[in-house]
């Protein structure tokens, strides 16, 4: 009964929650450049995450964690991709506007759904492998050169937008992998401690490579920790959801409910930052919206 449902509320809220942490990250990126607003969604989220793991310890009996090779592995290789994932998407929301590369950011789908069918063996039906591709249409529309973004350069900025979405088709395979690992009984527990190991090893990855390489945007992280703090915790929250879904349902399933990621972006660009959507935009995401009905019945 589990995995009939809760994965669905779990992946809207997620991607909710993924809309308001990008709002904030992106306003952090003038001083502290794509790096240290990448930094702010681990280092502020990782209280967050700890404290919800705590939590989990608490509530959930009769634990039986199995910390091995298997799990650091996936951990850390769907840790990495997902720092390269977000300094890619919040450079494309710079040049190419919040919700368009919002948008390209979710071509993690059609790679999510292949690495599931490759590694997990996740049987999708032929519906839904359809709105597979009906959903990668609808990122070709928004990315096909033209007058596709708001932003100053819209190409540069999609081809930024599809590697981010590349990445995080990895990562969210990577991390269900992890936490099909560590916990099988209780998906709960095992995603809030995924996401706090994660956490724990990208804040600290980006710290040192920072201190080494771009120390003015490390101190542009510290200075504005008031504000960063709102990102971690709307990041370490929508963690928490996708790592949730995951452990209940495959990947290309959950990716493609999260779509609804970007009719939020939309509204969120056009009101927070000013931004216009374009015919383009509009059929690209009714192609979008058609393939989630489908691939939603895997």
């Amino acid at each position: 009964m589990t995995a009939a449902w809760l994965w669905g509320p779990a992946t809207v809220l997620a991607a909710s929650f993924q809309v308001a942490r990008n709002a904030l990250q992106r306003g952090l990126m003038g001083a502290a450049g794509p790096w240290g607003a990448t930094l702010v969604r681990f280092l502020f989220g990782l209280p967050f995450s700890v404290a919800f793991v705590a939590g989990a310890v608490v509530l959930t009996p009769r634990l039986a964690p199995h910390w091995g090779w298997a799990f650091w592995l996936a951990t850390c290789a769907g840790g990495l991709a997902q720092v390269l994932a977000t300094a890619s998407l919040l450079t494309a929301m710079r040049r190419a506007g919040f919700a368009v590369g919002t948008a390209l950011q979710q071509s993690s789908l059609p790679l999510a759904a292949i690495l599931g069918l490759v590694i997990f063996r996740d049987a999708l039906s032929p519906i839904a492998w359809i709105g597979v591709v009906a959903t990668t249409v609808g990122f070709a529309i928004l990315s096909w050169p033209g007058r596709v973004a708001s932003g100053p350069q819209p190409l540069t900025g999609a081809a930024f937008g599809l590697l981010s979405g590349l990445c995080f088709g990895f990562s969210l395979n990577a991390f269900r992998h992890a936490v099909l690992v560590l916990e099988p009984r209780h998906p709960a527990f095992a995603a809030l401690a995924t996401v706090a190991v994660a956490q724990a090893l990208q804040a600290a990855g980006l710290v040192i490579w920072l201190a080494f390489h771009d120390r003015t945007a490390l101190r542009a992280v510290a200075s504005g920790w008031r504000a960063s703090l709102g990102a971690g915790l709307f990041g370490a929250l929508a963690s928490a959801g996708w790592f949730f879904a995951v452990a209940l349902a495959p990947a290309a399933p959950v990716r493609a409910l999260g779509m609804v990621e970007v009719p939020i972006a939309a509204l969120a660009g056009r009101r927070l930052f000013r931004e216009r959507i374009s015919l383009r935009q509009l059929l690209g995401g009714g192609a979008i919206l058609a393939g989630v009905a489908m691939t939603i019945l895997y």
